[in-house]
């Protein structure tokens, strides 16, 4: 059996129906596995060695056994006694601390990195968490992407809404389906929307060509050590909006994988493997790749409902039959 650590958002703050970090503590637990939880509040650096105040978790029996939060109460969970350990001293360290990823979790990934140099197995790879934007990372893919554009210019993003006509311009760091804006071919709010974003030309923003198969769903594909679950979450946006994220009011609906959902898995997920990126989950609209998800995907919990499935389990086992990756 395996010490696992799961570096995560406080308990209490946890979205008891969706949570995917809940899935893979309750399958580490149901598998024999010991798990510990930890707050990035938690992380110390001292004695030349990255530590931590860890405390044993567990899912209650009944509510591990579903995950049904109508009826998990206020005691859904126990924790042990706080004891400050080493990072290194368990098995698995599994980051899945939400975004936003901003310097506070770049930190984080300094904790890790040094625990992993030290013997701890760290999922995702930390380096990666922090080269991988979710968002720039697309670009690796060109093959598999829409037209796109990276700049602060406003006369080069006027220049690329000027060639599509149709524009979806998006933060590099934003998360949720925030800061998200398309821009048709006569939106009288392009100069102020250009201004907004680049922060007057100081701050980079990505535009992509607008893809009209939204309307169909934004689809989720997780990818397990660079293999595809066979189903896709496709998110869909509600009516009078364009951005199909849950957390923006989008709907899931399950759906096999499409055979071009498997080529841009199967061109994607060499490159995850090397990278040390174990569970990641690529945003698919159509024919096009438009996002790569690194830092804590989600869509474990819609997936497993609708089809039956247990990809955190799936996961939980191939970090322990594979240890490196």
């Amino acid at each position: 059996m395996a010490e696992f650590a799961f570096v995560m958002d406080p308990l209490d703050t946890l979205a008891l129906k969706k949570d995917s970090t809940l899935a893979m503590i309750r399958a580490a637990q149901v598998r024999g596995h010991t798990v510990q939880y930890l707050t990035l509040a938690d992380m110390i650096y001292a004695g030349n060695r990255p530590q931590a105040v860890m405390r044993p978790v567990r899912l209650r029996d009944d509510f591990a056994a579903t995950l049904d939060y109508r009826s998990a109460g206020d005691d859904w969970y126990q924790l042990g006694e706080p004891r400050l350990r080493d990072l290194a001293s368990v098995d698995v360290v599994m980051m899945r601390k939400d975004p936003p990823f901003d310097m506070e979790y770049i930190y984080a990934t300094y904790f890790l990195e040094r625990a992993a140099e030290a013997g701890a197995r760290v999922v995702n790879n930390p380096r990666s968490l922090r080269d991988c934007n979710e968002k720039f990372f697309a670009t690796a893919f060109p093959e598999c992407c829409p037209p796109l554009i990276v700049a602060r210019s406003m006369e080069t993003l006027r220049a690329f809404h000027s060639e599509h006509r149709d524009i979806v311009l998006k933060k590099l760091d934003g998360m949720g389906g925030m800061n998200i804006f398309r821009i048709r071919e006569d939106d009288p709010n392009l100069g102020v929307i250009l201004e907004t974003m680049t922060r007057r030309e100081t701050e980079l923003v990505m535009a992509q060509r607008y893809l009209p198969e939204i309307k169909n769903g934004d689809k989720r594909v997780l990818v397990i050590d660079g293999q595809p679950v066979p189903y896709a979450l496709a998110r869909i946006p509600k009516s009078g909006e364009s951005r199909g994220n849950l957390a923006a009011g989008g709907t899931g609906e399950g759906r096999p994988l499409t055979e071009r959902d498997r080529e841009i898995a199967s061109i994607v997920g060499p490159e995850l493997v090397k990278r040390g990126l174990r569970f990641v989950g690529l945003d698919v609209i159509g024919d096009h790749l438009t996002e790569v998800n690194v830092t804590c995907p989600t869509c474990i919990r819609e997936l497993d409902t609708q089809f039956g499935l247990d990809i955190a389990g799936t996961l939980i086992d191939a970090i322990c039959a594979n240890p490196n990756g």
